[in-house]
């Protein structure tokens, strides 16, 4: 497993390389700057150069930003219009400090199709706006996140993201995240070995296992098809262990970045529930 958590940046970006270090992953994510706000302060070169420092004094080898959740690259004017540049400055600031990945959420919108050109269009113009970096081994990548499809949110199927994909006119700067909480709740079965093979390989047919380049693993608190996004611990919620015993021993996926979204805190023993789940995780792997 290549796996990691979402951890904090408080009191600097660099404070999640050294967190997820002392936990033992190999992976993790994180937000750039201020998730809840449109505007940040500007990202200055200490602050690079800090991050980049500290990260080649670790073993992680895949750091999965997320973009900011006000983010709606289908939303009306306004908010379309502030999305467009938050996603330019995220993308921009993945690149500079060298991310590979940076996940957002597609959007939401009522009418499915004229949402699902409207973020096509939002990608491209992002794109165009951020230049490879042609000196990085591993190019940042903007990654569209499969959602549960609560409300009008568009993602909730495979097809609404092969649809957005088709249109990119620089396809090889995108992917997908895949999130087990949100496909199960949109209606996609990984419980047991059999389902969870026809979903991967109806998400095959449709996107491209070489479009997944990072999984979110969370159990769910809601029920199968239920639309609805609320994460639980690993093999605590409607999921179950078997589902993530599915993910973790599918050899496919050994290079890709297992990102844990639970909820934080302690347990009733006192014990801290990243570490909690990553051991759950861990006795799940065939032959550990």
């Amino acid at each position: 497993m290549l796996l990691g958590s979402h951890l904090s940046i408080s009191g600097g970006l660099h404070k999640a390389l050294i967190a997820a270090q002392e936990y033992g992953f190999e992976a993790l994510a994180l937000f750039l700057r201020n998730q809840v706000q449109w505007r940040a302060k500007p990202l200055d070169d200490s602050a690079v150069e800090k991050f980049r420092e500290t990260r080649a004094q670790t073993d992680i080898r895949v750091i999965v930003a997320h973009a900011s959740y006000l983010v709606n690259l289908a939303g009306k004017d306004a908010v379309r219009d502030k999305s467009i540049p938050a996603l330019i400055e995220d993308f921009s600031r993945a690149q500079r400090l060298g991310v590979e990945h940076l996940v957002f959420h597609p959007g939401s919108n009522p009418d499915l199709e004229a949402g699902q050109k409207m973020i096509t269009d939002a990608l491209n113009e992002i794109a165009a706006a951020v230049e490879p970096d042609p000196e990085a081994v591993t190019p940042s990548r903007i990654l569209l996140e499969t959602t549960a499809g609560q409300g009008n949110c568009i993602g909730y199927r495979f097809e609404h993201l092969a649809a957005i994909m088709a249109g990119l006119v620089q396809p090889e700067r995108f992917g997908v995240c895949l999130d087990t909480c949100h496909i199960f709740a949109a209606g996609y079965d990984i419980r047991t070995p059999e389902t969870y093979a026809a979903a991967m390989q109806e998400f095959d047919d449709i996107i491209g296992l070489d479009k997944l380049l990072a999984i979110h693993l969370n159990d769910s608190k809601k029920d199968f098809g239920t639309r609805v996004d609320r994460h639980e611990h690993i093999g605590e919620g409607f999921l179950g262990r078997q589902a993530f015993v599915n993910v973790v021993n599918d050899s496919r996926l050994a290079d890709i970045p297992l990102i844990m979204e639970t909820p934080k805190g302690l347990d009733e023993n006192g014990r801290d529930w990243d570490k909690v789940n990553a051991q759950t995780l861990a006795t799940l792997v065939s032959g550990s």
